[in-house]
């Protein structure tokens, strides 16, 4: 199979669909990888990595589009790279289709077979190539919270740890998933005095047991919700519908009972944030003011450590890539119920539910696309 690569062209994506080390396992298994120029440069890796590599270092993503049989990407693909997507091609990257009609009528008008690593699953229930970004976005989220409060970026100027005799920062994380707990991790680690909100008393449980030396727990109700958010200096909205348009948890009337100058970081925003005011943001724009609240609502958190990131990403990747590359993506998916809960668009067709549901199209079940 001949497996592309592009450069990420999202502003400020830095990260890069594949290591050097996954197109060497490729090129072990019998296939051609194609990489564009520059393409790893914004995580440190040159084209003479890839090269050594096995891969075919080629200039432009035209080239790759145009003779790829998959391509293989971090972000979704971009309003010029859609019109280079062509029939029976295969994309394998992020694609967070519920708040985004436009590529989805996209993806769907191209012909294309697009399995999106946020809807893959594993034996556990977990989303093995979501994971490691949400831990990379869970970590970030303290950091980048602490950086929104400061008073030069229009934040309380609330420091995360206090000092003696000034207490810390309240941070209310809400949601207790992958990404909930590694932002509660963080924050605590800062000297933060920090809330857990989630529905799952199982997972409360879990982290009462595990941590409840670092951070507390609560339920999160509705009432509570907005109770614990009035005393909050930091919101972290944390909540993951797997492929599915995030729940609105706090709304704009809401806003005016929170502290004039908290700081709220929605790591929802690629499924379209979990807050009714946040709106998309990018490392060159990160923030802006509603209503004297700050809102830090990067769609691509992780891109700016784009090193870890892409090697975190790489590892859990290269199975399933090699997997879609061996045995071809009917054959793979079949193999593998969990890889196939990732096909979310085949020929024309819509085939994940959560997705059809946000934007109310039909959907054909992925069993039956295997067949079309």
């Amino acid at each position: 199979m001949r497996i592309g690569c592009p450069t990420e062209i999202k502003p400020q994506e830095f990260r890069v669909g594949m290591t050097p080390n996954a197109a060497f396992e490729a090129v072990k298994h019998g296939h051609d990888v194609m990489i564009q120029a520059g393409a790893g440069a914004g995580a440190g890796f040159s084209d003479k990595d890839y090269s050594t590599a096995g891969a075919q270092v080629v200039p432009t993503a035209k080239e790759i589009f145009a003779s790829a049989d998959m391509i293989v990407k971090v972000k979704e693909p971009q309003p010029q790279e859609r019109k280079m997507l062509r029939e029976g091609q295969l994309l394998f990257t992020y694609l967070h289709l519920a708040p985004d009609p436009e590529q989805t009528a996209d993806l769907l008008a191209s012909g294309c077979t697009a399995i999106a690593y946020e809807t893959v699953t594993d034996a556990n229930g977990g989303l093995p190539l979501l994971a490691p970004m949400s831990e990379v976005a869970g970590r970030l989220a303290p950091q980048v919270g602490a950086w929104t409060l400061q008073k030069a970026n229009g934040g309380r100027g609330v420091l995360m740890g206090g000092v003696p005799g000034v207490g810390p920062a309240r941070v209310v994380v809400i949601g207790g998933g992958v990404v909930g707990t590694h932002a509660a991790r963080v924050a605590a680690g800062m000297g933060a005095d920090v809330t857990v909100l989630d529905r799952s008393l199982a997972r409360m449980r879990y982290l009462d047991d595990v941590f409840s030396r670092d951070f507390k727990t609560s339920y999160a109700s509705a009432g509570n919700t907005v109770e614990l958010a009035r005393e909050a200096d930091l919101i972290i909205g944390a909540v993951l519908i797997p492929g599915a348009a995030a729940p609105k948890l706090i709304s704009r009337a809401q806003l005016s009972e929170l502290k004039p100058g908290a700081a709220i970081v929605d790591v929802a925003i690629d499924q379209g944030g979990c807050f009714e005011t946040s709106k998309a943001t990018t490392h060159q724009d990160p923030i802006y003011n509603v209503d004297g609240i700050m809102h830090y609502c990067v769609a691509n958190m992780p891109g700016a450590v784009a090193r870890t990131s892409t090697i975190a990403l790489g590892n859990a990747t290269m199975p399933f890539m090699l997997a879609l590359a061996d045995k071809g993506w009917r054959k793979a998916c079949e193999d593998d119920a969990h890889l196939l809960a990732g096909l979310n668009v085949h020929a024309g067709k819509l085939t994940y539910y959560a997705v059809g549901k946000a934007l109310g199209l039909d959907v054909v079940s992925p069993t039956l696309a295997l067949k079309l």
